[in-house]
């Protein structure tokens, strides 16, 4: 059984659908955290195109022959690469029949996130007469991921809510868009610490190499506190703070005994990506029971 489990768990990091289902439930959490209907034609778009944003970013970052990777993901990569061009054909496919059920306001923060989400991976700024894309922007790529991570998740469900005239809390809304962007922050530097040695060979300069590695682990405690304080001040109901509380625990948890323990493996950090989605569980458990409590 825990061998079946960690090839189920290998086949959904290789393929980036692990991601993609982490963006599907953090944008179905905003639904349930602002107390709206689940919108599917959101939902997909949202994991479609986190889909085909992760494999670009993945294809613009292969070597010329990648069986010869000491990365175990880049050697399936390379020889799966069928699977990698049907899942991102079906992507294409299944974005374009959700984008005919959206409102129109909704097509231009799309475009506007989309195009965010290419000037992370493609060379779009120049900097000192060199092309660069916004991960190579000093101490940047963290908190960019975030920031377009919580525009698409909270800011995606929340435009098309808007375009269609429902009434918004709007204080409750950008307060989850901020806590999502320090949740987010904190799934994400634990990647760029374990690459560390990586990024410094290609001169990316990651919060971790402008802190130390060290340094970079004793922040990611601190956000972890942080974003547990901010939870506890948000407008949420009980049931939603104890469901966000659970897993930012966990997450805490994991950096202790595994992720920052010192038998260390390079695809433990994908557990992170995997909390994004029992954050989601957690949260719609946690309603569910404190809904059948007050029936």
């Amino acid at each position: 059984m825990t061998s079946v489990l960690k090839r189920i768990y290998y086949f959904l990091v290789h393929t980036n659908l692990l991601i993609a289902l982490a963006a599907v439930a953090q944008c179905a959490l905003t639904y349930y955290i602002l107390q709206f209907p689940v919108n599917n034609d959101i939902l997909i778009i949202e994991g479609a195109t986190t889909l085909l944003l992760y494999n670009l970013s993945l294809y613009l970052s292969l070597p010329k022959d990648p069986s010869k990777s000491p990365f175990q993901r880049t050697r399936w990569i390379g020889k799966n690469m069928w699977l990698f061009w049907l899942l991102s054909g079906l992507s294409v496919l299944v974005t374009v029949w959700a984008l005919l059920h959206v409102h129109i306001l909704t097509l231009f923060f799309l475009g506007f996130i989309g195009a965010m989400s290419l000037a992370y991976a493609v060379p779009l700024v120049k900097i000192n007469d060199r092309w660069v894309g916004m991960r190579q922007i000093p101490g940047l790529k963290v908190f960019y991921i975030a920031l377009v991570w919580s525009l698409s998740s909270v800011g995606l469900p929340v435009v098309e809510l808007f375009a269609n005239g429902e009434q918004i809390d709007w204080y409750a809304a950008n307060y989850l868009g901020l806590v999502k962007i320090v949740f987010l922050v904190l799934c994400t530097l634990p990647f760029d610490i374990r690459d560390f040695e990586q990024d410094s060979l290609y001169n990316l300069k990651t919060v971790p190499i402008l802190l130390g590695k060290q340094r970079a682990i004793n922040l990611s405690y601190g956000i972890g506190v942080f974003h547990l304080i901010l939870i506890l001040l948000s407008p949420n109901t009980w049931g939603v703070k104890i469901g966000l509380l659970i897993t930012t625990i966990l997450i805490l948890i994991m950096f202790r005994i595994i992720i920052f323990s010192k038998e260390k493996h390079y695809h433990h950090v994908y557990l992170l990506d995997l909390a994004l989605v029992l954050q989601w569980f957690f949260v719609w458990l946690l309603i569910l029971v404190s809904n059948n409590l007050i029936g």
